[in-house]
């Protein structure tokens, strides 16, 4: 038996969701926007800073992962183009601007948590390069897709360093409102004059992260609110009730991707799970949405890329242009798995739910420890589908558990105050635990949702030795290949 959301694409019937009450997270939509306030906030930076100071496990390792990435070195030099082409174009450049993206964000995150102002300063000289140069993105429909991983990914970086004397501000967010934003957006308008379920989950998702990220770099809430809305509501596939149209009497929510391929439904996974922490540091839970429906989405993408045996139901959608060639096309079963295929993806979903939450998420955490301590950019491949998630999850989502965030209380934010300038980080506080979308099977680490910081990371094959230095298990390596979106 299956609850389903009527969303027009297949599937019909109406969705049961639990009646527990959800709590608003703290800084709320109306208060002052926090800075820093995407994927990480100063309480964030300065965890992760005392962490890895304190050799504690495994914050170290995930750092250790990050100074070994060539993108992460201080000798880093930015090649800026003024036209940059995914899919289609003369010269099809868009791997300069990636890469150095993840320079700029490797380098801001490693300033913050080393203290050592050389990479400061060249994430710094990477933004400003792009920024004074780039101004406009061509190709194929693939440049929705350039337009919305970058967009994101530029705003993350340099949010990290919006407080540097040199950094031109008012510049990046120009480059962000007329270069990225606007094609994200038209895609969630238009997309790109097809009908509204041509394209998979995850161009919807790219545009959203895109969106979202401009509204808050760039200070303004009317953009923020209009992701937020499209998450819940959007007409394409990549809102959560499309995204995840059924949920199984078991708490797994199908994840309508995984009918296409694994790769693809990781990207979708990530990027939701993007999209829900940068709006969970400004005040929105998307993370608790509809019953925690995107928790739901993901055990149920962790289980089966572990190996799971999961449920499918069959999903016809219409594809083509609006006054044009259309037809349609069904997705009957599950696609096949390769369960060494990872992305830097699960540390920040399941320590969200295991420890900001209370709640129990057994297959997430197994997907966290097996992907631990994960890289980033350069650490999955050369290609564009190694470098769609910013990664370094273990060094940068890692958390103790919080208080009361077991049965029943609300955790409450710890403000932080933010050296050097004015307000204040908010991490945006914590809800009631409430359906659990994972079984709970007696001795099983990560089903009580309790698994400790020391639990993970020998999951993880990471272990201490004297001085906090950590040495790190040989293990199999991931099958490093690119996906195209």
């Amino acid at each position: 038996m299956v609850k389903a959301a009527g969303i027009g694409i297949g599937i019909g019937a109406t969705a049961t969701v639990s009646a527990t009450a959800l709590a608003t997270p703290a800084g709320a939509a109306g208060a002052a926007l926090t800075h820093p306030g995407l994927l990480h906030t100063r309480a964030d930076l300065d965890r992760m800073a005392a962490k890895v100071k304190a050799g504690a496990r495994p914050y170290a390792a995930g750092f250790a992962k990050l100074t070994a990435n060539r993108h992460a070195q201080s000798g880093w030099l930015p090649n800026p183009q003024a036209v940059v082409y995914r899919g289609s174009g003369t010269p099809e450049n868009y791997r300069i601007l990636y890469n150095d993206i993840h320079a700029a964000y490797q380098n801001a995150l490693r300033y913050h948590v080393s203290g050592e102002q050389a990479h400061a300063d060249t994430a710094v000289a990477i933004l400003n390069a792009w920024s004074g140069k780039l101004t406009r993105l061509e190709g194929s429909a693939d440049r929705f897709l350039a337009a919305g991983l970058y967009g994101y990914q530029f705003a993350n970086a340099a949010e990290l360093v919006r407080g540097h004397v040199d950094f031109d501000l008012g510049r990046a967010q120009e480059l962000m409102r007329n270069v990225f934003h606007p094609l994200s957006d038209d895609f969630l308008t238009r997309h790109n004059g097809a009908v509204v379920t041509n394209y998979w989950p995850n161009w919807d998702l790219t545009a959203i992260a895109c969106v979202l990220a401009t509204g808050i770099f760039c200070d303004e809430r009317a953009v923020i609110e209009r992701a937020v809305e499209y998450f819940k509501h959007g007409d394409g596939m990549g809102s959560v009730k499309h995204a995840i149209p059924v949920v199984h009497e078991d708490g797994l929510g199908e994840w309508v991707e995984a009918g296409r391929d694994q790769g693809h439904a990781l990207l979708g996974v990530g990027l939701m799970g993007t999209v829900c922490e940068m709006a969970w540091n400004q005040g929105f839970d998307l993370y608790g949405y509809d019953d925690s429906r995107f928790l739901k989405g993901a055990q149920y993408v962790a289980k089966w890329s572990l190996g799971g045996d999961v449920p499918y139901t069959a999903n016809t959608r219409r594809k083509g242009a609006i006054g044009g060639w259309s037809g349609s096309e069904t997705a009957s079963g599950v696609a096949g798995v390769d369960p060494s295929m990872t992305r830097p993806i699960w540390a920040m979903i399941a320590n969200h739910y295991t420890k900001r939450r209370g709640l129990p998420a057994s297959y997430l955490t197994r997907a966290a420890a097996k992907a631990a301590p994960e890289g980033g950019g350069g650490d999955y491949g050369p290609n564009s589908g190694g470098f769609d998630q910013l990664g370094f999850g273990t060094l940068a989502f890692t958390r103790d558990r919080v208080r009361g965030a077991a049965g029943g209380a609300t955790p409450t934010p710890t403000p932080s105050p933010r050296p050097g300038g004015s307000g204040e980080s908010r991490g945006a506080g914590g809800v009631r635990p409430q359906a659990s979308a994972s079984p709970v099977d007696g001795g099983d680490l990560a089903a009580t949702g309790s698994g400790d910081v020391a639990g993970w990371a020998a999951a993880a094959g990471i272990g201490a030795v004297g001085g906090g230095l950590l040495l790190l298990r040989r293990r199999d390596r991931a099958l490093r290949r690119g996906v195209d979106e």
